[in-house]
């Protein structure tokens, strides 16, 4: 019984076929990993993630975890959308001194293509802030990116918060509050798919 349960077992990893998955266009249509499936339906929204050092070859960027889920399939490549980033728990903490202030502020915002995304800001002041200073970068933190964000598309987006530029400029806007060291965006979200 147990032998032929094998046989069955080893019969049906035969039948299945290698798939290529590939990023979306914005990050280049590069192989981010192969997988198995006896039915290409199947595929449909797995998930994948790969690293930005893995697509870019930056070492510096190895702390940027993009994930993706598959969206297509065509012949043996299946395509993927961006459904959002985070950055790993161990490069938040290296960034985060004593008598500094965390000020985590989760943005809801939408592009101008109408795509809804989370957005979670983090800014690091200098020196310890009052609480109503921090309330208030917090408040500031919201609107830039909700105003940056309805000015985009979704790609455009998507490029300035993995490249950087976003929280560059949410930077050197919010540091006229409060001295800041530092202002990243550690996790986005896609929150739905785009009204067609």
């Amino acid at each position: 019984m147990a032998k032929a349960r094998r046989r069955r077992v080893r019969d049906t990893w035969k039948d299945k076929q290698w798939y290529t998955i590939t990023t979306p266009k914005e990050f280049g249509d590069a192989e981010i990993g192969t997988t198995p499936s006896r039915d290409p339906d199947m595929l449909l929204k797995r998930r994948v993630e790969s690293t930005m050092r893995e697509l870019t070859g930056d070492f510096s960027k190895q702390y940027v975890k993009l994930k993706f889920q598959i969206s297509e399939v065509a012949g043996d490549t299946a395509t993927t959308r961006f459904i959002g980033h985070q950055v790993t728990s161990d490069y938040v903490r290296s960034m985060i001194r004593r008598g500094t202030s965390r000020i985590d502020s989760i943005v809801s915002a939408e592009t101008q293509d109408g795509q809804k995304m989370k957005i979670h800001v983090l800014a690091i002041t200098i020196k310890r802030a009052k609480s109503s200073q921090q309330r208030y970068i917090r408040e500031t933190i919201e609107k830039l990116v909700q105003d940056a964000a309805s000015e985009k598309n979704f790609v455009e987006l998507v490029e300035e918060i993995i490249g950087g530029k976003l929280a560059s400029y949410v930077y050197h806007e919010t540091k006229k509050i409060y001295p800041l060291k530092r202002v990243e965006i550690i996790k986005t979200k896609v929150v739905d798919e785009k009204k067609s």
